[in-house]
């Protein structure tokens, strides 16, 4: 691997997919991977029409991910894929990651890991029996702004933490356009498809990662309301809960995808006994720090700047005033797992700044989140509902 680029195998992501055009774009960008083999839709036409729009052989192009992975294990190690990456929906996340990594395969995943909770900790008992990688993609764990506020917490800046608010806002669920088919609405509004939670699964599992990621505490205990605005919708549109902390902070999440008008708005503050933090992901490159004695700072990343933790400037890609975006983000998460992978691969201890992605351990807390949060709404009785595990 050393003098090579690694080699992805893609599972899902096909021409009617939006995600996985993302999640090619993100892992190409640093020029450390390549598209190698994959199986795009679970339609055998559609997969192998998606595969040579992206000139791959067609001896490369699978009709399922059993054959897949099956295949590429059979083929010598020079030419195989080195790790696959999943993109389909919550339902088809389980089976072939299990699989990937029996077969001494690496992963690449995305969120919420699995359909259920105890899909997630078999998985991790996967993980930990193969000994293999898997990345998690909590986007939004990779912006610069973001890991500029774990670093200044981590380090003491706000003192002990006090309050958390975390908020994640759409508003493309108000209407149920799910009824109108082929959209990504169809299957994240499907309980045989995505799980027990709706939004909460699909997007309340960020905000939750934010807070928890952001100020390396962890949620102890929740008191939840999910509710379902729209008519006839079978899952959660809307959720809200408070949090305890195991440092005996609180905190508020916000999640909702019936906010009208509302596109991708996500804010996260954090107050300590010294100052506050406040980051939105619609102006990422801005960190804003409070303080009771001194004006409000303005924090900007950037390459060369200054005064910014290492871990930051690793993943910054962008010169000051140039929005690092979502997909750089993405790409953060790709990089650290291919420069990890490469340095075990070669049987060395990789630099701290590239073991700094989502792993099977975020998934797991990542599906014990939602259901705490699930059981807490349904239970009218005990509305403070201890973190399931």
């Amino acid at each position: 691997m050393r003098n090579r680029k690694l080699r992805m195998g893609m599972i899902g992501g096909g021409a009617n997919a939006f995600i996985g055009a993302i999640h090619r774009s993100a892992a190409l960008m640093d020029n450390e991977i390549e598209l190698v083999c994959g199986c795009f839709s679970r339609n055998k036409d559609i997969s192998h029409q998606s595969g040579r729009s992206l000139y791959l052989p067609d001896d490369r192009i699978y009709g399922n991910y059993r054959e897949m992975i099956t295949q590429e294990a059979l083929l010598p190690e020079g030419e195989r894929m080195d790790f696959v990456s999943i993109v389909t929906p919550n339902k088809d996340h389980y089976e072939p990651a299990a699989m990937a990594l029996d077969a001494g395969f690496d992963v690449v995943l995305d969120k919420p890991m699995t359909f259920s909770l105890e899909e997630a900790r078999s998985l991790q008992q996967k993980v930990e029996e193969t000994g293999r990688l898997l990345a998690l993609t909590h986007t939004y764990a990779g912006y610069p702004a973001v890991k500029e506020a774990k670093a200044r917490i981590a380090r003491g800046d706000l003192g002990k933490i006090r309050r958390v608010y975390v908020e994640y806002v759409q508003g493309w669920l108000t209407e149920r356009i799910e009824l109108l088919g082929n959209n990504n609405a169809v299957w994240r509004t499907d309980p045989q498809q995505s799980g027990k939670a709706g939004c909460i699964g699909d997007i309340g599992t960020h905000a939750w990662h934010l807070s928890e990621y952001i100020t390396g505490l962890r949620v102890t205990e929740l008191c939840a309301e999910l509710k379902t605005f729209a008519t006839g919708r079978q899952l959660d549109d809307d959720g809200a809960a408070f949090l305890h902390y195991d440092n005996g902070a609180t905190g508020v999440l916000i999640a909702t995808q019936i906010a009208a008008g509302e596109e991708n708005n996500i804010t996260v503050r954090v107050y300590g006994e010294k100052g506050g933090l406040e980051w939105r992901q619609m102006e990422p490159n801005t960190l804003y720090a409070k303080w009771p004695d001194r004006p409000t700072e303005e924090i900007r990343v950037g390459n060369g700047f200054t005064g910014l933790s290492d871990v930051t400037r690793w993943n910054t890609r962008t010169p000051g005033g140039h929005p690092e975006g979502y997909i750089e983000a993405f790409a953060n998460i790709y990089r650290n797992f291919a420069r990890t992978l490469r340095a075990r691969a070669a049987g060395e201890t990789p630099q701290p700044e590239w073991l700094d992605f989502p792993t099977v351990y975020d998934g797991l807390r990542g599906m014990q989140f939602i259901e705490t949060m699930v059981t807490s709404a349904r239970n009218n009785d005990r509305k403070w509902q201890p973190w399931i595990d």
